[in-house]
């Protein structure tokens, strides 16, 4: 710093001897100068404060969107899933034998033994007179429940019906029941509890205020107990400052550009509101425009810092001209004295912008954290919806079959469901190793029978859909090493990717070819329209489907899976029409041991 400052001086000495009208001028000079960046200051922060607003919050609505179909689709899966335990209950012969005996000793045990297999909060048993004979909660035993709606909705309804109860804490309990009959007889009811609330602690921490409305705008469900069983006009009665003064913090704590929709406790809120496929709900979020506040402020901040550093770079050089002209030989050590004591502030004025820097650090990071959740859980529900699907359409057929009493077909079909179920669970566990890269778990196997269980999954639909399918497969065994279960999640994408690609070719045909060379290459063909954007198409999010149709995560988690197993997932469209997707895997030959395959 010392050597700088007598550098300084003998530059100030060198310009000592300025004309009379020079002062003046380099006045005026600087004062125009800091006019200029005082304007251009004002400007850019009001132009950068609109946009970044605008931005922030069409950022933090879009988030909030997503946030509300995740929850959604959860919602829908777990009452979806807990849909069918009423009518497989119902047709048990030993619950029909215990109602028509009275013999109750061994059916609480067996309602028990189903709880874990099913995955439902709990289960009912009650006979006709609405007397609770059987329960998972022994505490329910001997409870006549004639008067709930789960009870009396069973008996005057025809098959499975749904139905909400206020217990006595002012939460509701969701119950699918279904009468029992015996030759045409009703002889009792059973319930199964659906567990929604565990979606309300699974909400709390990602959004200020999250609640579920039924079709009559009551509140079901909600992070806050006291909503519950109000409507949104009563949970949230208009509030208005008391004062001037109180209205103007108000609007100097929210945003300026943008009217909050609601105020909870005092605090200016967005909502957005999602609807629920079930029964007329609506799903509805209130997040704090003050964290949007916060985010502009950061930029501004930075703004304001450097303009800062403007004002005081003009004003040290008009200073320095300034000292050079008027200093003297004996003030010289007096002038570089003061110098350093400036210099010694903006020093620490720096260490303090520093700091602010470092929080600001901090909240981007905190943002990043959240955005990575939001792409996690998207992922999580992507993965299990082409299960599920299967599980529908099973299910379908497996109640057809069984009204024509065909067991044996219906039974079959009810093994796959097993089958997609244990996949289900698979899925959710490998999902943890998606974040890191290695060959853990890697086997070898026979890509013709992963091909073949794709294929048989993919069996429904390829008939629905009235698609075509080729298959040119090699003569013998083609033997890799990875995961089989996540190649089979990547080719059953493939193929519904492809049949959804030929919806609207007259006629749809789907081609899957594997050859062996060097390296493994199947390829997956449509006949469809091709593909018209291919530069982010392995990008997460990025999806030429319609709204509504897909999230856009399918090719991106694919391609990950093959890269992990060592190889690549590529994409072209066909010469002759269509597109080709391409799978490149390494070959596993006999001579080479697990161990060492990885390890290469």
């Amino acid at each position: 710093m010392s050597d700088d400052l007598l550098n300084l001086k003998r530059f100030w000495a060198a310009r000592r001897r300025p004309t009379a009208s020079r002062p003046r001028t380099s006045r005026m000079a600087a004062r125009s100068i800091l006019v200029v960046i005082g304007v251009i200051a004002v400007v850019t922060l009001w132009l950068t404060n609109s946009f970044a607003t605008d931005r922030f919050l069409s950022s933090s609505k879009n988030k909030a969107e997503y946030r509300l179909a995740l929850y959604a689709g959860n919602i829908v899966s777990e009452l979806q899933r807990n849909s069918i335990v009423p009518q497989l209950l119902a047709r048990d012969p030993q619950l029909i034998s215990a109602l028509n005996s009275n013999d109750f000793t061994q059916t609480t045990q067996r309602l028990i033994s189903f709880i874990d297999e099913l995955g439902a909060a709990s289960l009912i048993l009650m006979d006709k007179d609405g007397r609770t004979v059987a329960a998972t909660d022994r505490n329910k035993l001997g409870a006549n429940v004639r008067d709930t709606p789960f009870f009396f909705n069973a008996l005057r309804g025809q098959g499975t019906v749904f139905s909400l109860w206020q217990n006595d804490g002012g939460g509701y309990q969701f119950f699918y029941s279904r009468v029992l009959e015996d030759q045409g007889t009703p002889i009792g009811v059973v319930a199964v509890e659906v567990d929604l609330q565990k979606f309300e602690r699974a909400w709390s921490g990602i959004a200020d205020a999250v609640f579920v409305t039924n079709s009559e705008g009551t509140i079901v469900l909600s992070t806050e107990p006291r909503w519950r069983s109000k409507t949104e006009d009563v949970a949230f009665p208009p509030q208005e400052p008391q004062s001037a003064l109180d209205r103007a913090l108000q609007l100097t704590g929210s945003m300026s550009l943008y009217t909050a929709d609601a105020y909870l406790e005092g605090q200016a809120m967005m909502r957005t509101i999602g609807r629920i496929p079930f029964r007329g709900w609506q799903i509805t979020s209130f997040t704090a425009i003050s964290s949007v506040r916060d985010q502009v402020n950061g930029i501004l901040a930075l703004e304001i810092m450097f303009f800062t550093l403007a004002f005081a770079f003009v004003l040290y050089a008009n200073n320095k001209r300034t000292f050079v002209r008027m200093q003297t030989a004996q003030k010289e050590s007096a002038e570089l004295r003061v110098l350093n004591a400036r210099l010694q502030k903006e020093i620490s004025a720096r260490e303090i912008v520093q700091k602010n820097l470092e929080v600001a650090e901090q909240s981007l990071a905190q943002s990043s954290k959240l955005a990575a959740l939001g792409e996690m859980s998207a992922a999580v529900s992507h993965e299990l919806n082409q299960p599920l699907a299967a599980m529908k359409t099973y299910l379908a057929g497996a109640k057809l079959l069984t009204q024509r009493n065909r067991t044996e077909e219906a039974s079959a079909a009810f093994q796959r469901i097993d089958d997609l179920i244990s996949r289900m669970g698979a899925i959710t566990a490998q999902l943890k190793s998606y974040a890191r890269k290695g060959g853990e778990g890697f086997k070898a196997f026979d890509i013709g029978d992963a091909i073949a269980s794709s294929v048989s999954m993919m069996e429904p639909q390829l008939r629905q859909s009235e698609v075509v399918l080729h298959r040119v497969l090699v003569d013998d065994d083609v033997i890799i090493m990875g995961d089989r279960m996540r190649l089979e999640q990547v080719i059953v994408n493939l193929l519904r990717n492809a049949i959804d690609a030929t919806k609207s070719t007259r006629s749809p045909e789907i081609e899957i070819i594997l050859t062996k060379g060097k390296s493994v290459r199947l390829q997956v063909r449509d006949n469809g329209e091709g593909i018209s954007e291919m530069d982010n198409l392995f990008e997460p999010f990025h999806t030429t489907k319609s709204p509504g149709d897909g999230v856009g995560l399918g090719l991106a988690i694919s391609s990950g899976i093959v890269s992990d197993m060592g190889g690549r997932l590529t994409a072209h469209n066909h010469p002759e029409g269509g597109a080709v997707f391409e799978i490149e895997l390494p070959i596993f030959n006999d001579t080479q041991t697990e161990t060492n395959f990885l390890e290469a």
